[in-house]
Parts: structure tokens; sequence; C-alpha cells
């Protein structure tokens, strides 16, 4: 995403707690001259951390005048996050769906909250589409309920090629068959190109990461029956690492 950014000639730079090529670890010089903060850690912890804990942006960065939420979060945090950051400081939430693939190819989908206006620039050097959900927190409420589906053909697709391959139907041909058939779905039709649609889980990988989004979108459930989405979060947890 920042590659994309500065590929646009918008003058960006990154931070994060990591050495990461290209990208800075002095936070202090990251906030400074700071105007528009984007926002794309893990969970709702780390996003404490950054914007009032360890980091501190808020408190750093003087003329910081707009935050754009990017990691999937549940909307209630997000929706509370205008308690606690000063009126002056704009919050947008624009999660974003397609994972490292699209990141990289600078063709993300943005599911937007709030006056997104002053940030289409930003938007269209990282991502091909904009979904504008309506008021702050929309965009967050709009990805959650995306990735529960998300989570839900994952747990599914990853069981019915272990069933193929347990009655000697090749991978591939199961793949080309759901691509073209009732069954078909995003998970499935990209599965090789899909960095992690292989991998078994594990706390702080992708699966993982499907797994804090299903909680997420538990979050603002309007009913008592969550049983299939903890299903699905049950399966995403018993994934092993499927051959490559």
């Amino acid at each position: 995403m920042l590659a994309n950014l500065k590929r646009a000639g918008i003058p960006a730079k990154g931070y994060d707690i990591r050495p990461v090529p290209g990208v800075g670890s002095d936070v202090q010089h990251f906030c400074d001259r700071l105007t528009v903060l984007i926002s794309v850690v893990r969970d709702a912890a780390e996003t404490d951390a950054l914007l009032f804990d360890d980091q501190a942006v808020i408190n750093h960065a003087s003329q910081l005048h707009t935050i754009m939420i990017c990691s999937t979060l549940s909307p209630n945090y997000v929706k509370g996050l205008r308690d606690r950051v000063p009126n002056r400081i704009t919050l947008i939430d624009a999660p974003m769906s397609g994972a490292q693939v699209r990141a990289d190819a600078g063709t993300l989908t943005f599911m937007t909250g709030g006056n997104i206006e002053p940030v289409t620039d930003l938007l269209n050097a990282m991502g091909q589409t904009t979904h504008h959900m309506g008021a702050y927190g929309a965009g967050m409420t709009a990805k959650v309920l995306n990735n529960l589906l998300a989570a839900s053909n994952t747990a599914m697709t990853r069981l019915v090629l272990d069933w193929a391959d347990a009655n000697g139907v090749a991978e591939s041909a199961l793949l080309d068959l759901i691509a073209s058939a009732s069954g078909q779905n995003w998970f499935a039709s990209g599965f090789n190109n899909i960095e992690f649609a292989r991998d078994g889980y594990a706390p702080d990988n992708s699966i993982g990461i499907l797994v804090k989004d299903v909680a997420a979108a538990l979050d603002i459930g309007p009913n008592d029956d969550t049983s299939l989405p903890k299903l699905v979060q049950s399966s995403l947890r018993q994934l092993a690492p499927r051959p490559r």
C-alpha cells in the first residue's frame, strides 16, 4: 500500500515496530509533519497502542487532521474511537479486501464510512474499487459482514477439498468445476493465487486473522443465535496445512 501511494506521487512514509525494508521504525520521525494517518494494524489492541499508548501518534503528531482505519475491527470499537479522538481529527473507516496479492497490485476493494472526499486520491492509489457504505462506522460493519462470508467460504472450501482427496478426486479438477458451478466462491476461484490458501491455523497468520474477523462480526450480531458463525470459527481453528 505504501509503495502504491509513492508510485502515485503521494509523499507517504511508513512506520512499523519491526524492521521492514523501506519502512521506518522511529515513531517521532514518522509523526513529524504527519497529516493523514492510514492505520493498517492487526486488531484493537494494536490500534490502541498506535493511537494512544505505546506510539501515541495522536499526542506526537501535532499536524494530524485525518485518521483512516483500514484494519478490520469490531464496528462497535471503531465507533467508540470518536469519543477518544480529539474532534479536530476526522475519522474515516476504510477497511479493505483483496489480501496481499491485490494490495501489491494496487487493486484493493475499500468499504468506507464517513466523509471520504478529502482522501479519494489515497484510496484510488491503493485500490481499484471503493464502496461508500454511509456514515462513520458503516464501512467497518460492511467489512466484518463480508469477512464472515469469506471465512465461511474458506472453511467450507478447505473441507470439500479434503473430502475430495479422501475420495480420489483431484484438487485441480474440483477447483475447475467449482469455478463454473453453483459452489463458486472467491476462495476457491482464487485458491492458487491467495497466499494463505493452503495454510493451517496459527494465531498470527491470515487464517488466524479470519478467526479474529468472525469475532468482530459476532460483536454486532442482532440476535442470540450465533451458532453458525461460531462453528465457522471452530472449523478455521482446526485447519491443518494443505499440501502444496
